[in-house]
């Protein structure tokens, strides 16, 4: 059994290595806006009875119209992870169904020819190998859901690297944890890419509400073999509703909602994501961006170097990374580190100045 994925959160673990209540612990190991948004009225129904299609539909529609996907209806889904683990499957269904490649040659008995790969005709897609390219480093959900499935998983850093041997690409933009961002025209460009040699691009644009120029949300009616990732809880501060979106054409969407299969979302999660979805967020943008200029002010004023990041976290790049970690822990305050950067800590955004000043003295307690 291979080793499980790390990620932010797990406050009790703290708190049970490095003592105190959980609840007293200040947890800036997540991107999630500290700031959750107050819920809106869920009317008793939701939770009396089973998600009608109504609900589904409405929060479809307003996912719509928040990020701006044109004419598709995005998929609500509970939470990434459960479509992350389709994947393998939608390839493997008839080797991407329905996704259509340039430059194919059909022959009597059905087969083309195209770049060296086989492909079947009548909506199935066959290839000569089980290649997958994940732009790293990234969320590890993506290489473990495929490896899991026995394809060969490329790991990639840069889109350029990406090539017709590969039968879907994986890019996070912008990236978790370095918040590199690809501009729109280079993903176009890598769709066009792959849907020339019949894949598939997943773009996963988890933190795209602060930043929506970067979203291919709008341009996703044009490019057919695009999947888009969004996730609802993290700029909403509401992660513990276990809420996202998949922006793809009709048919895979259609595989995606099968396989998940009925009230895969909740009726309670389907009513606040249809109410705040079609509300005005600025205020919650200009509270973000509040919280992150108090985070860099800290972290500036402490001498560590800001290696990248997001609106909703920060990447420090630290030669000192492990003990800054085990000294704030110590303080009861949980930052990210990752086994594979070792001099890397991410900083997630603290909810208000009170926390800014309880960081900050814990960073000058630090012995340097």
């Amino acid at each position: 059994m291979s080793a499980p994925i790390v990620h932010g959160g797990g406050i009790t673990a703290a708190a049970a290595a490095f003592g105190g209540r959980p609840e007293d612990w200040l947890d800036l190991s997540t991107g999630i806006n500290p700031c959750p948004v107050a819920l809106p009225d869920i009317p008793a129904r939701a939770w009396h009875r089973l998600p009608d299609r109504h609900l589904v539909d409405e929060a479809r529609r307003a996912a719509r119209d928040h990020y701006g996907s044109g004419k598709i209806l995005p998929l609500p889904v509970p939470g990434t992870q459960s479509v992350i683990q389709l994947l393998p499957r939608l390839v493997e269904a008839g080797r991407l169904v329905g996704v259509t490649a340039e430059r194919v040659d059909v022959t009597d008995n059905g087969v083309a020819v195209t770049d060296d790969r086989i492909a079947v005709t009548d909506d199935r897609i066959a290839v000569t190998d089980n290649r997958v390219a994940v732009v790293t480093p990234t969320y590890g959900e993506y290489a473990r859901a495929f490896t899991s499935a026995g394809f060969t998983v490329d790991a990639v850093d840069n889109v350029a690297a990406i090539g017709i041997e590969h039968r879907l690409a994986v890019v996070v933009n912008p990236n978790n944890p370095d918040g590199l961002a690809w501009p729109t025209e280079t993903l176009i460009a890598l769709h066009d890419r792959m849907k020339a040699a019949g894949g598939l691009l997943v773009v996963d644009e988890a933190f795209g509400d602060t930043d929506p120029a970067l979203s291919l949300a709008s341009r996703a009616p044009q490019l057919s073999n695009l999947i888009i990732f969004r996730s609802f809880g993290k700029f909403f501060g509401l992660a513990g509703l276990r809420l996202g979106f998949a922006i793809a054409r009709g048919d895979i969407l259609a595989r995606f909602e099968n396989w998940l299969g009925p009230w895969a979302v909740s009726g309670p999660a389907l009513s606040i994501a249809g109410s705040l979805l079609r509300s005005d967020v600025s205020a919650i943008r200009s509270r973000i961006n509040e919280r992150c200029t108090g985070l860099h002010a800290v972290l500036k004023g402490a001498g560590l170097r800001m290696a990248g990041g997001t609106a909703l976290f920060t990447l420090v790049a630290d030669a000192r990374a492990g003990d800054i970690y085990m000294h704030l822990c110590r303080h009861h305050i949980l930052v990210r580190k990752f086994g594979y950067a070792p001099n890397w800590l991410r900083f997630g955004l603290t909810p208000d100045p009170a926390a800014d000043r309880r960081l900050g003295e814990a960073l000058q307690r630090f012995e340097r």
